[in-house]
């Protein structure tokens, strides 16, 4: 059935802040979208009452011709700096990947150097989360960790998460900070959907959620939050034009679509609102990350926070396997 809870929030890991239950991707605003479109997609976020917006240092510089990264931020500054709305917004970027002058990496001249650029483009002085968007195993954790813990001290940034890291890197990461009473990561943002990969599957460079992990997120649910992007697979829950990838291809697949398609049919919503309500009903909690290139695309998923699920209907979608 429907409801009518609206966009509510949630605990962010052990950092005592609440932060709305869907957060907006913003990769490819400035880019793909122009700036007219990603103005009114962020407008109908906060609209509905939303305020965690996420981006990246390298968003979208695969976009096509001329983009070189950092569009997405510079898209959010202009628009904070003619909303008059930073103060009230939590806003999310990382570092980490490669882009045009840009290696990929976590060293501390790197985190370091990225982090000025973001704020800049950004116009803010403070990125309220900042990522390690991808693990690397080249640099030391200690030297990556106190390169945070430096910016977090300068007021630059104020919580640091963790993005595309296996959960054993997550706990020696939690280690080494709290035995140096530096920051620790309070979150992970990680390829996460109703569906499970096949056995083996690679989505490399991104990292899958595993068993692993999410019995670490539970194991550490006052201390750490899970993120998941890539919620909607770019639509092939619900578009023919969109086919599901060979990683999720599988018994174990049509397994679950069969009951997703079901629970959807009994509440009278789409497939996709399905997936993110169950993200939204899951305990430890998920945020999922929502990103749209049009309105009504935007509008189905935050209409998904009315959704309500039975505890018989998430049995039924959590047990569900081929």
């Amino acid at each position: 059935m429907q409801g009518d809870k609206g966009m509510h929030t949630v605990p962010l890991g052990d950092t005592g802040e609440q932060v709305s239950a869907m957060c907006l991707g913003a990769m490819y605003f400035g880019s793909r979208n122009d700036e007219e479109s990603s103005y009114l997609l962020l407008e109908q976020y906060v609209g509905a009452g939303g305020s965690f917006i996420d981006t990246a240092n390298v968003y979208a510089h695969w976009a096509g011709p001329g983009w070189q990264g950092g569009e997405s931020e510079a898209l959010l500054g202009r628009w904070m700096k003619d909303r008059g709305n930073r103060d009230w917004l939590f806003i999310a970027s990382k570092v980490g990947f490669d882009m045009p002058g840009v290696e990929r990496g976590l060293t501390a001249s790197q985190i370091e150097a990225e982090c000025d650029k973001s704020l800049k483009r950004l116009g803010t002085d403070t990125i309220d989360l900042y990522y390690a968007h991808v693990d690397d195993r080249y640099t030391p954790l200690e030297e990556t960790l106190e390169a945070y813990a430096r910016l977090v001290q300068a007021g630059k940034v104020r919580y640091i998460g963790a993005s595309n890291y296996l959960a054993w890197r997550l706990e020696q990461a939690r280690a080494i900070s709290r035995a140096h009473g530096w920051p620790e990561f309070c979150c992970i943002q990680q390829r996460y959907t109703y569906l499970r990969p096949k056995p083996g599957a690679s989505f490399d460079p991104q990292v899958a959620v595993n068993d692993d992990l999410l019995d670490f997120c539970d194991a550490r649910r006052d201390d750490i939050t899970l993120l998941a992007y890539s919620v909607l697979l770019s639509g092939a829950y619900t578009r023919h034009d969109r086919p599901i990838s060979d990683q999720y291809a599988g018994p174990d697949t049509d397994a679950r679509l069969a009951v997703l398609r079901a629970v959807a049919a009994e509440v009278g919503v789409t497939p996709n609102q399905v997936v993110l309500a169950w993200m939204l009903h899951s305990d430890p909690v998920v945020i999922p990350l929502i990103a749209a290139s049009r309105p009504e695309h935007l509008q189905e998923n935050l209409d998904a926070l009315d959704v309500t699920l039975s505890a018989d209907q998430m049995a039924r979608l959590d047990f569900a396997s081929g």
